[in-house]
């Protein structure tokens, strides 16, 4: 089977590439390697999967549709996974457009290539937790209304699922929207918290504790994410009563842990205490997320085993050996 992963130098793309190719799959990895976050760690990423003779790569930005067509008319793949995005809920008040191109121009680039192949069989592709905006409702439910982002990311990435259900309507092309729930892990992103907690707590530095801690969590071990996107990929929706096939999926933990709770974990790990400075809500972010994975669970066999009391201290040991 050949796959397309974009988004490879990626934290999850990373982890879901070399999933694929230790169960016998070629993948081919797509990725623009921009300076989002630290450069290195995506080079270093893109190195250990080139390792890997089942792997190949092309650096491309998704918003150049002609490279796009031009890599899926060449490669002729059996499969698309698709990851790559601009991600952070805050950074796109800072740069509203890099969101527009990478995920919007960018998704609509992999749906026109998906719908000009005759070879490949189905889409998944990342969608996010954050299309919840300000739900009240607990745990968030793919059946919930999500017409209110409150982040511009949000609203690419219900755009996302608009597009792709539309595209799965015209087409006939089975497609599974993926919304991610606070992902973390060894390898994870220099921008989320656990990640920044970790670095500024080892310096001695103050960490920032938004909404004055009051803040919930649904937070995902990557290896647990890893196999909902596996598994959503090889098993493509049927056809619903419209005759459309595509659906949503929540991948998250099931368990909504309190931000204090969280961090006291990453202390626990790193055996050293944070010095906390408590500050107001964030613009855009949102106070608890929570994931119903009934549907997840029945349709993908999707069962995450994870707690944090495990993840964080794999990610810590991570840490501490890579920037040793």
């Amino acid at each position: 089977m050949k796959i397309c992963v974009t988004g490879a130098a990626g934290f999850i793309g990373f982890y879901v590439s070399n999933a694929l190719m230790a169960r016998g799959d070629t993948v081919v990895g797509l990725d623009n390697l921009n300076d989002y976050y630290d450069v290195t760690l995506k080079h270093d990423r893109l190195a250990m999967l080139k390792g890997n003779n089942a792997f190949s790569f092309h650096e491309v930005d998704l918003a150049d549709k002609e490279k796009v067509d031009g890599i899926f008319t060449e490669e002729k793949f059996d499969r698309v996974i698709h990851l790559a995005a601009q991600a952070g809920v805050r950074y796109s008040i800072e740069n509203p457009y890099a969101y527009i191109q990478s995920n919007i121009v960018g998704h609509l680039n992999i749906l026109e290539a998906c719908r000009h192949s005759d070879t490949i069989q189905n889409l998944a592709y990342a969608s996010s937790s954050s299309v919840y905006g300000m739900n009240e409702n607990k745990p968030f439910k793919t059946s919930d209304f999500v017409d209110n982002p409150i982040s511009l990311y949000a609203a690419t990435k219900k755009s996302d699922e608009l597009m792709s259900y539309c595209y799965s309507h015209l087409y006939d092309i089975p497609m599974s929207g993926l919304r991610f729930f606070t992902v973390y892990g060894p390898w994870g992103r220099p921008d989320m918290a656990y990640f920044s907690f970790t670095k500024d707590i080892l310096e001695g530095k103050t960490i920032k504790v938004f909404n004055h801690g009051k803040m919930r969590r649904d937070f995902t071990y990557i290896d647990d994410i890893v196999a909902g996107v596996i598994a959503a990929s090889d098993n493509p929706p049927e056809k619903d009563e419209k005759g459309v096939a595509h659906r949503v999926y929540n991948l998250g933990n099931n368990q909504s842990e309190t931000l204090m709770d969280f961090i006291s974990t990453i202390e626990n790990a790193l055996g050293q205490e944070a010095d906390k400075e408590m500050l107001p809500m964030q613009p855009g972010d949102v106070v608890e997320t929570y994931a119903d994975i009934s549907e997840s669970k029945k349709y993908l066999n999707y069962n995450p085993v994870t707690p944090i009391s495990k993840g964080m201290p794999e990610f810590v040991k991570w840490y501490k050996g890579y920037y040793s």
